[in-house]
């Protein structure tokens, strides 16, 4: 029988601990040394709705065990790119979640991804619902940023029932931000918890806002123009901005969202036009959805986005 440690070990997608990408894992926050560092943030007391977002990091870490290739980077065909290559990805585990405590787990995923940017590394943050979003900014506090929201709904309450910290509320608190320069809202669409005050708050507190049709109708190129350039992004995207039909896994679908394209090519637009210097991806509830198709669209988006933040960069 051949011993597989002669050669190394495979570590083969389904074999061993799911570390986001299979990459090393590194417990100690003040030992980050990385160009990209992911943590989990599994918080859903947000929800109104539908709970279950706690375990989408579980779940993403998961699928992306799918993508850890055996082989340095990933090649792609149509861009003639080797992308992730010779990029360091660390996982720096779990914000700890504080059960009921919103304003301790908040304050826990704040620390992570400060103690992130203090090494120098990008944050990748696995969400969680959509409130986690609102420590992810404050930890920026100082450096400015433009956000840019891919979401099925405009999560511009300021306050409803005493809830400040919802998820219907991250981008109205992150547009009280003085660091937040502007937003860019994009795929809001169909009947949403945001009244008409609110989308009329937003555009006076400096969102640009367009619906999936509004985006297919301008077109790619169009929609980054509207998009300041030369200025770094925060990049925060809700997996419920994807249509149902290949992202049913969350809390609260939305019929007539992007597909997988659309999301990515604007994306690659935006590492060329300036940096994505942090992300979260939020709402991915895996128990909605047993054909693991969510998480995986999850991780998918998540790695293209990070080997065009490190090869654009390059450019």
């Amino acid at each position: 029988m051949t011993n597989s440690y002669e050669s190394g070990r495979l570590n083969l997608p389904f074999v061993g601990i799911s570390t986001f990408g299979k990459n090393p894992y590194q417990p100690d926050w003040s030992k980050i040394d990385a160009d990209f560092a992911v943590l989990g943030a599994p918080f859903d007391f947000g929800t109104q709705w539908r709970a279950g977002a706690r375990f989408g990091p579980r779940g993403i870490r998961e699928a992306s065990t799918l993508f850890s290739f055996g082989h340095a980077g990933a090649y792609d065909h149509e861009d003639d790119v080797t992308y992730l290559e010779g990029v360091r990805i660390l996982d720096i585990g779990d914000a700890d979640i504080v059960h009921t405590d919103t304003e301790t787990s908040h304050a826990n995923i704040e620390t992570g991804v400060r103690a992130i940017l203090a090494a120098g590394a990008v944050p990748v943050v696995l969400g969680g619902d959509h409130s986690i979003n609102i420590p992810c900014i404050r930890a920026f506090e100082g450096r400015p940023i433009h956000i840019v929201q891919i979401d099925a709904h405009l999560d511009f309450v300021d306050v409803r029932h005493g809830v400040r910290h919802g998820h219907g509320n991250p981008m109205r608190r992150a547009a009280e931000q003085s660091h937040v320069t502007g937003l860019s809202q994009l795929g809001i669409r169909n009947v949403s918890s945001t009244s008409k005050e609110g989308y009329d708050a937003a555009r006076a507190m400096g969102s640009d806002i367009l619906s999936v049709r509004q985006m297919r109708k301008l077109g790619v190129e169009a929609v980054l123009a509207r998009i300041p350039a030369g200025v770094d992004y925060y990049l925060t995207l809700d997996i419920d901005g994807f249509d149902p039909s290949i992202a049913p896994g969350t809390g609260t679908p939305s019929h007539g969202g992007f597909l997988y394209y659309e999301v990515l090519e604007l994306i690659d637009g935006l590492t060329k036009q300036g940096r994505i210097v942090g992300i979260d991806l939020v709402e991915v509830a895996p128990d909605y959805d047993h054909t693991g198709t969510t998480t995986i669209l999850a991780a998918q988006i998540l790695l293209n986005t990070i080997g065009r933040i490190a090869h654009n960069a390059k450019r």
